[in-house]
């Protein structure tokens, strides 16, 4: 019969790649000198994607010498130069571009082959990176996480806690929560749970400064406010009451503290320190405890923080079992929301 599957493949993939290296530099290679290359290429894609040798080092879990190393044996290779290096970062050159284009197909079809592969086992398995607001995920999403870690032994998870908008293909994770108003057109998105901006104070506090019976009353309190922008603050309200037709009201606040985490304002507020504008999960604890009370709760805080918690992932055509075991984790869990 003369051969086997497997041959025929590699004998296809060598034929392939040399036409790459015939077009990037008019010359020809033997098989087996390119079958040695097939990492290489991925390195360079990696290299490509994240944009410097630190950064593809940390993503493939290498040392930066070693990614070196293997463009520069690419590069001698191919008889051309496929990076431009500079001090911050790299740029590849036409023939490096074209190698990446023409290659890029080949290895997104592998990884999609080997997540279908994997997935084939009972349980999920593998890594699932995640990257979540550090006040959610320490108030609300560390408990989930670590109970579904004992519910599945085989995930590992790797969560990376902050405020800051991470892009989920480039910096490789595989999931995003996040706290906003929509989610974006560009990715696949779960709705965990709807949430609300709450005010809250200690009573100690509101019988030292009085309690606001109407919003415009908040502009002789000290607001613990999230700061948005270097504009004078403001916090807008709508009443609950659909008896008073919707009345929206907007109101300039002014305080002693302005903090980008809404931990650190509900810690400021439970010191009796203002009046805190927080998210409902943020609150949730403390106003159980009795620790504070709601303030002006008769009215809705509009476009406090979002309105919603979404679950969010880079479009692919397989999602890995973990990954979507992960989130029917927190859709159940989250469901109920954070009423207060």
């Amino acid at each position: 019969m003369g051969g086997s599957v497997g041959s025929a493949r590699a004998r296809h993939k060598a034929d392939g790649l040399n036409a790459l290296f015939v077009l990037v530099n008019n010359r020809r290679m033997d098989a087996k000198k390119i079958n040695a290359l097939w990492g290489h290429l991925h390195w360079l894609s990696v290299l490509a994607q994240q944009g410097s040798f630190t950064a593809a080092a940390a993503r493939l879990g290498v040392s930066k010498a070693a990614v070196s190393q293997r463009i520069a044996e690419l590069e001698r290779a191919a008889a051309v130069t496929l990076v431009q290096r500079t001090t911050r970062s790299v740029r590849l050159t036409e023939a490096g571009q074209r190698l990446v284009d023409d290659t890029r197909a080949a290895f997104e079809h592998i990884a999609h082959s080997f997540d279908q592969v994997r997935d084939l086992a009972e349980q999920p398995t593998g890594l699932v990176r995640v990257t979540a607001p550090v006040a959610l995920a320490r108030q609300q999403l560390m408990p989930w996480l670590t109970d579904f870690l004992r519910q599945h032994p085989q995930v590992r998870l790797e969560l990376d806690m902050s405020d800051r908008l991470r892009p989920l293909a480039t910096d490789g994770y595989d999931l995003a929560i996040r706290h906003t108003e929509r989610a974006p057109d560009t990715h696949v998105a779960w709705t965990l749970c709807d949430t609300a901006s709450v005010l809250v104070a200690t009573r100690a506090y509101l019988r030292r400064a009085g309690t606001p019976r109407t919003p415009a009353e908040l502009q002789d309190h000290n607001c613990l406010h999230y700061p948005r922008s270097q504009e004078t603050p403001t916090w807008r309200f709508t009443r609950a009451a659909r008896s008073r037709g919707g009345e929206a009201v907007t109101v300039p606040v002014r305080g002693t503290l302005a903090a980008n985490n809404s931990e650190a304002l509900r810690e400021a507020a439970l010191t009796g320190a203002g009046i805190a504008l927080l998210p409902d999960f943020s609150a949730q604890d403390a106003l159980r405890r009795g620790q504070v009370v709601r303030v002006l709760p008769e009215w809705h805080v509009d476009g406090g923080f979002g309105r919603h918690i979404f679950a969010i992932r880079p479009y692919t055509l397989h999602v890995p079992r973990a990954v979507s075991a992960l989130v029917a984790h927190l859709r159940a869990a989250l469901a109920p929301g954070f009423g207060v």
